[in-house]
């Protein structure tokens, strides 16, 4: 799958799993919902035998590796199933060891300088991050200005949410979204997997409101 296949539903569910045992319900309960592609992020030790057990268990889930810092934490990621990755930011190590996996990456920019180095690194899949605290939907139409005619595209993310989602799919420039609203530490702890298919559900239809 390339890049553009990850980002065709407009909404990316980042989510943090604590419990590997979650990691399959949680799946499931997005798919309930509606949402096809996840980000299991790398905060937690188990984060990739969450990624494995869901490629096994809910493989009509596309699921990546998220809060990849390190081209080792990659190569984990690669080994464990994911199918896609995503960083905070922007690394060259990172993006490198991704080009050799032949996995789809979406780095971390949120200044001009940024882009315009990961455009030199053939990135033109570009996480906007911390969306929110760095000047929401206003900043990254500024962002995006420069760059209309290179043919990049942004995933903003961080504080964002199902009401605040269609702000930003209006923006041409952004391919998709990743949000964790549906997915809150203590919603998936508490094993609330109804309220997180609702949720979903809800931010499904978000999308369809840009």
């Amino acid at each position: 799958m390339n890049e553009e296949s990850f980002l065709a539903q407009r909404l990316i569910c980042v989510a943090v799993i604590d419990a590997v045992a979650d990691a399959v319900p949680l799946a499931e309960a997005l798919l309930a919902g509606g949402l096809k592609v996840m980000e299991v992020t790398f905060r937690t030790p188990g984060a990739a035998e969450c990624i494995r057990r869901i490629r096994k268990g809910v493989p009509q889930m596309a699921v990546g590796a998220g809060t990849l810092l390190t081209a080792t934490q990659l190569k984990q990621a690669v080994d464990a199933g994911a199918q896609f990755g995503v960083s905070p930011g922007l690394s060259e190590s990172v993006s490198v060891a991704a080009r050799v996996a032949k996995l789809p990456l979406f780095p971390g920019v949120v200044t001009p300088s940024e882009v315009m180095r990961a455009l030199e690194l053939g990135r033109k899949h570009l996480k906007f991050f911390p969306a929110t605290t760095s000047g929401g939907v206003n900043a990254l139409k500024a962002l995006a200005g420069p760059f209309g005619h290179t043919g990049v595209k942004f995933i903003p993310t961080g504080g964002i949410t199902a009401a605040t989602l269609p702000n930003y799919l209006a923006v041409p420039q952004v391919a998709a979204v990743g949000g964790s609203w549906m997915v809150d530490r203590k919603l998936v702890a508490d094993k609330s997997w109804k309220k997180i298919t609702a949720l979903t559900a809800e931010g499904i239809l978000a999308t369809t409101a840009s």
